[in-house]
């Protein structure tokens, strides 16, 4: 049995439930089609000219001793070489079918589990969308399996899919099924205005990274308590270290900037939050939580190794 997530996390919080319902239908869940996009097996030929043969499998060339000598006595060394092969091909396509059939069974589970979270905390009528959700529980669920993330209680998720405008960044106790919080989050200055349309893993970009963090510690600098966070997506966001992408408050987010201005700030690429709750969303999420910034950008969703391992 593959161990879900909620299993992962406590004894009793849904892995049961969510197992009898591993076999629900779930071809309609955004993610799960755009991974099966890409479970594809590709049959190998089985050449039966000597050259060919040999060219597509080298280790024919290779036969043991003791089995030339068996066969030697009654075919010919040459009928080896043509019948090896296809032993080695089908047992190759049943290993391959074995783990694309294995692989599909837990993105199935991971899929309901994230349907069943999504729907039983009312998630949508915080304004979270549900493809949003979908690939922060799939990222989470991969991560999980790594031993990436040590609190695994608390998913943080920043959906950039909205207005920068609308209390975005929500903060959920897995555990207990509980929102913690949500609130506004800026974006990169140079991502968008409204809206973040463009995203960099490059210094000095002042551009919003895409894809999952891992929390790390605390410090206190020029915008008061910050969190640093470890970019864990290789390509998209692996450089926020040396980028200084940390959580941090500040004044050009919240309620009273948008009253006297009509639109939230934005950043040099830090997803900023008001200052007025800054440091509990800070204490509530530092320490090796896991943090995902969500834009529907297909060039990520598709080749995220997080998200698609």
């Amino acid at each position: 049995m593959v161990l879900t997530a909620p299993a992962m996390i406590d004894s009793h919080a849904g892995g049961a439930l969510l197992d009898r319902e591993a076999e629900s239908p779930f071809a309609s869940s955004t993610v799960i089609r755009n991974y099966i996009d890409h479970l594809r097996m590709w049959p190998v030929r089985a050449y039966v000219d000597r050259k060919s043969a040999v060219a597509s499998f080298p280790y024919i060339g290779k036969l043991p001793v003791e089995v030339k000598e068996v066969v030697a006595t009654k075919v010919e060394v040459k009928e080896v070489v043509m019948i090896a092969p296809k032993v080695a091909v089908k047992e190759a396509m049943a290993s391959m079918m074995s783990a694309n059939l294995a692989k599909a069974a837990e993105v199935r589970r991971v899929i309901n589990e994230s349907d069943f979270i999504y729907r039983s905390m009312r998630l949508g009528k915080e304004g979270l969308s549900e493809t949003a959700f979908e690939y922060a529980w799939r990222g989470y669920h991969n991560l999980v399996k790594k031993g990436s993330i040590r609190r695994r209680s608390i998913l943080s998720i920043a959906d950039f899919s909205q207005s920068s405008s609308v209390k975005r960044m929500y903060v959920i106790d897995i555990r207990h099924r509980r929102l913690l919080y949500r609130t506004y989050v800026a974006h990169g200055q140079n991502s968008g205005a409204e809206y973040a349309e463009d995203f960099s893993n490059e210094p000095e970009s002042f551009k919003s990274s895409l894809g999952f963090y891992v929390t790390k510690t605390t410090y206190f600098g020029k915008n008061g308590l910050s969190l640093r966070l470890d970019g864990v997506d290789n390509g998209y966001n692996d450089k926020a270290m040396k980028r200084n992408i940390v959580l941090h408050g500040c004044s050009y987010v919240g309620d009273q900037y948008l009253e006297n201005f009509g639109s939230t700030g934005t950043s040099l690429g830090c997803p900023a939050l008001p200052a007025a709750i800054s440091s509990q969303i800070i204490h509530a999420v530092k320490g090796g939580s896991c943090l995902f910034i969500f834009h529907p950008t297909p060039d990520y969703l598709d080749h995220s190794a997080i998200i698609n391992e």
